[in-house]
């Protein structure tokens, strides 16, 4: 594994991958697999994906979120992630961020949802300081009272996995293939995409500006080691056969769905994993 020396070794310790344009399935895939199978802790910092796609949790309904007529018109990838949260178009001017910690890891914070986020929080909210209107609202991070930062996370017996996309920017015209959700934060009061969310680009100087100061703010409380993704990338002969649930929806399922919505009906979407 190529790395860097790790520093303040009284902490513990936390690999840190940094890239940019990892493929967003790809980057769901390892960390299902690293919250399954390693035993370290690891931050993920991803700036953009190849290709816009659209991420839905693990529950979620594809025909109350997503307008498929226009996925399957433009061929938009659509993941069904390991974790729960909610559907977000994603591309490249996103910026991941993820956490994944044994239980451990952090002292006070238990492996439970308020927990994690209430420190997830507190860790943006010094990276982010001086420059914007930084909280954290119903599972969200915003700027004042919009949208800039959606999460998902995943508790197991002995780790978590925090995943955050952020919205350093976005293309308007990608919102025409998310419906307005059925259960949204009350604080949205059925705004549409565009009156709801923001960017960050207007706030920083360039996103690289934000992941090394969310560097910075991690080694507050870990001793960090840089890993080259290609260290990780591929699993190990031990991970070889890993079983992802993380998955493309088919064409099949997206005009099952598309016919179901049109008669009013409600899809069920298979859980056959890739």
């Amino acid at each position: 594994m190529a790395v860097s020396q790790a520093k303040n070794a009284s902490l513990p310790l936390m690999n840190l991958v940094r890239t940019s344009a990892f493929p967003i399935l790809h980057q769901l895939r390892l960390e299902e697999r690293l919250l399954r199978t390693s035993t370290e802790n690891w931050c993920i910092i991803n700036e953009g994906t190849m290709e816009s796609s659209i991420v839905m949790g693990v529950s979620g309904k594809l025909n109350e979120l997503v307008e498929t007529r226009f996925v399957l018109r433009d061929g938009v990838p659509v993941i069904r992630r390991f974790t729960g949260g909610g559907t977000v178009v994603v591309g490249k001017d996103t910026i991941f961020v993820t956490f994944i910690c044994n239980k451990n890891a952090v002292p006070g914070v238990q492996p439970y949802p308020k927990p994690i986020m209430s420190w997830t929080s507190k860790l943006y909210s010094k990276s982010l300081s001086g420059l914007v209107d930084f909280s954290l609202r119903e599972n969200d991070y915003v700027i004042g009272d919009r949208k800039f930062g959606g999460n998902a996370q995943s508790i197991t017996k002995a780790r978590w996995l925090h995943h955050t996309s952020f919205l350093w920017n976005y293309d308007p015209r990608d919102m025409k293939y998310l419906k307005h959700p059925p259960r949204a934060p009350s604080y949205r009061s059925m705004r549409t995409h565009s009156e709801f969310l923001c960017t960050m680009n207007g706030f920083l100087s360039s996103s690289s500006e934000f992941t090394e100061r969310t560097v910075a703010s991690v080694g507050d409380y870990f001793s960090l080691r840089q890993v080259d993704l290609s260290a990780v990338a591929e699993p190990a002969a031990s991970e070889a056969e890993f079983f992802h649930s993380t998955r493309l929806l088919t064409e099949d399922e997206l005009k099952a769905s598309l016919a179901l919505e049109r008669e009013g009906s409600e899809p069920s979407i298979s859980v056959v994993c890739a």
